[in-house]
């Protein structure tokens, strides 16, 4: 369908679409049905989900879509043993190549659904389930120059601006070089002939240097030493590979990335606010930091006018917020005072608190007051949360416009405080538990669910300060081993049902 459409265009004298992915991207976006509908699209199914799969095993429910007429990549097999799955790996090195589309690789999956299910997944990925990249489609091109992004933490990404080439279907005229370490271990200079390749078949990077091409009078890359943006002199911690700009509060980037981090879907979720929204309120001088949003009105955005991004030509434009968007924009803050304080707890940004920490700090220390005033051995007592962690927490709360920005969130509105379930219970208060094993009348998650539901809280890890381990079949020997060392109680599924009674 792909070089179908690629063929009309160019009868008609059309630029060719890139690659299938981001053209099937653009397409779900289009406004006009009558083209999504003429291109065609379809899919393959990877999986059966739902609350009560019929099927033991992945396999078996992936043959039960075939069945049902759905499309199935008929190119999945179940393997017994590793060696079949490396074999496979193998074999599809050269034949994915005669399929009709593009790969970059092969998902390998455990096939046992309770196996699953135990597994579960971290924030981002299941635990079941891993990628094999193949080897990427590479090209050479010339590293023009090296230019400096700053983050929001204040982290310095330099980035190769390359003669523009292609590679895997798009146009690359920018990689990723990470940091001064990458630099220094590649041995790039300016004018240098670059190996390209596409990480994942996604994102561009530099993977090496053709030295025989490399001019007489190049000059190796002095990484710089002040911020690309408000020339702040730059720190490197000691262990880490980035260089920081340690001008939070005054470096543009990293206050309009503080915003960007707090507002997205994950964290406060006010969707109603882009990036030049943001830049035109900070520029304005209507917000400093995210306890400012919470003082807009809608008489203050409506009209306001602010420069935004210039174009092409060097040139910005003058904004105006419109009556919808500035209504749109106050209802959207609104709303986000109900976000709870986990997400919250993640929006602020705290270096090294993701979206997972961040849920493991609320449950543990249940609002933000005992948080901030946990001492560095209470913090590290916390699930999984190790001494960088605690030290990036407690410099966080220790700084005097942390705490007004945490005050102002409070008068606002904001959930600082886990909130309590409805169908809370009492029984197991004050008790902690490690789930371990597979059940029989429960999942994982139904038991972790079921102890918090009464107020106990649900750690991952065995330590002496742990009350209950519940013990399931097939359950992991290294916590049983810990519990039995550290004299934790080690009880059934049917226990824990005694102790809700």
């Amino acid at each position: 369908e792909f070089d179908r459409i690629n063929e009309e265009r160019l009868d008609i004298g059309e630029e060719p679409l890139a690659n299938p992915r981001n053209s099937t991207s653009g397409t779900l976006k289009m406004q006009d049905s009558s083209i999504v509908a003429s291109r065609n699209l379809d899919c393959y199914l990877y999986s059966l989900i739902g609350d009560h799969i019929l099927y033991p095993s992945h396999s078996e429910s992936i043959a039960a879509l075939e069945r049902w007429k759905f499309n199935v990549s008929p190119t999945y097999r179940r393997c017994d043993s590793l060696e079949e799955v490396l074999d496979y790996i193998e074999e599809w090195e050269q034949k994915r190549l005669e399929l009709p589309l593009d790969t970059d690789g092969i998902v390998i999956k455990v096939d046992d659904l309770k196996f699953q299910q135990v597994l579960g997944f971290t924030a981002k990925s299941p635990r079941w389930a891993i990628a094999y990249k193949y080897k990427s489609e590479s090209a050479l091109t010339i590293l023009r120059d090296i230019t400096y992004q700053v983050g929001r933490t204040g982290a310095i990404t330099p980035v190769a601006e390359l003669l523009p080439v292609l590679l895997a279907g798009t146009t690359v005229k920018r990689a990723s070089l990470h940091n001064a370490n990458e630099i220094d271990r590649l041995g790039v200079r300016f004018g240098d002939t670059v190996f390209v390749e596409k990480g994942g078949e996604i994102i561009p990077k530099i993977t090496g240097v053709d030295i025989s091409k490399r001019p007489i009078d190049s000059k190796p890359v002095n990484y710089i030493a002040t911020c690309p943006e408000c020339k702040t002199t730059l720190i490197r911690t000691e262990g880490e590979a980035a260089h920081y700009c340690p001008n939070i509060d005054g470096c543009p980037p990293q206050i309009i990335g503080r915003f960007e981090h707090f507002i997205q879907r994950k964290a406060m979720n006010i969707e109603s606010l882009g990036r030049e929204t943001i830049k035109g309120l900070v520029d304005t001088g209507l917000i400093k930091d995210p306890g400012d949003l919470y003082q807009l009105d809608f008489e203050t955005l409506n009209g306001l006018e602010f420069r935004v991004a210039s174009d092409k030509r060097g040139e910005s434009s003058v904004r105006s917020l419109r009556e919808k968007s500035a209504r749109n924009i106050i209802e959207a803050i609104e709303k986000s005072k109900a976000i709870p304080f986990e997400s919250v707890l993640f929006a602020l940004g705290i270096r090294y608190v993701g979206q997972t920490v961040a849920e493991k700090l609320a449950n543990h220390f249940i609002n933000i007051d005992n948080l901030a005033n946990a001492s560095f051995e209470q913090l590290i007592e916390a699930p999984e949360i190790g001494e960088r962690i605690a030290m990036s927490i407690a410099a966080y709360f220790s700084d005097p416009a942390h705490k007004d920005l945490i005050r102002r969130l409070k008068e606002a509105g904001l959930n600082t405080e886990l909130i309590q379930r409805e169908d809370q219970g009492d029984a197991l208060i004050g008790y902690s538990f490690v789930i371990s094993g597979v059940f029989e009348n429960y999942g994982r998650d139904e038991l972790k669910d079921l102890i918090k539901k009464n107020g106990g809280k649900v750690v991952s890890s065995v330590s002496a300060s742990l009350d209950y381990l519940v013990a399931g079949n097939s359950m992991g020997p290294a916590k049983l081993e810990k519990a039995t060392k550290f004299g934790v109680k080690i009880i059934s599924e049917n226990d824990l049902e005694s102790m809700l009674k």
